[in-house]
């Protein structure tokens, strides 16, 4: 059977001792180095976190000025395309002008060309009426 004596308190005594001397040697320097590797990971985490809202931030920027970039590019290329169209109406126009003046003047030889068939016409058409009525009636007149 179990009996209480003074053996029990030694043994009391020494598990404190030992717990003691464990925790100055052992527990202690593990919960120190694991609150140091808890603050270093918090640590790191904080810097992920930073980099990660910096990055955020960048590419947030990067699209702003590609949407800022594509909208100048089509912009430029709108104001291209505005002068091209206005580069190629002024050239359509002094074609226009041009070939204008080209087709007056044709059609101002041409009108000069048809008096003068007119005339040479009109100064030969006694002749040839003559010479129509005289196959027609058969007769000279």
């Amino acid at each position: 059977m179990l009996s209480i004596d003074y053996t029990v308190f030694v043994q009391i005594a020494n598990f404190l001792f030992l717990l003691f001397i464990l925790n100055i040697i052992l527990y202690k320097p593990i919960r120190n180095i694991l609150g140091r590797r808890k603050g270093e990971i918090d640590s790191f985490e904080k810097s992920i976190k930073d980099f990660q809202d910096r990055l955020s931030q960048a590419t947030r920027e990067l699209d702003e000025s590609m949407a800022g970039a594509r909208k100048e590019g089509f912009k430029e290329r709108e104001s291209c395309k505005n002068e091209g169209l206005e580069e190629e109406k002024g050239m359509v126009d002094e074609a226009t002008a041009s070939s204008g003046d080209e087709i007056a003047k044709a059609k101002n030889t041409i009108e000069g060309e048809v008096a003068d068939v007119r005339q040479s016409l009109e100064k030969e058409i006694a002749v040839f009426s003559k010479e129509l009525a005289t196959k027609i009636l058969g007769r000279s007149v």
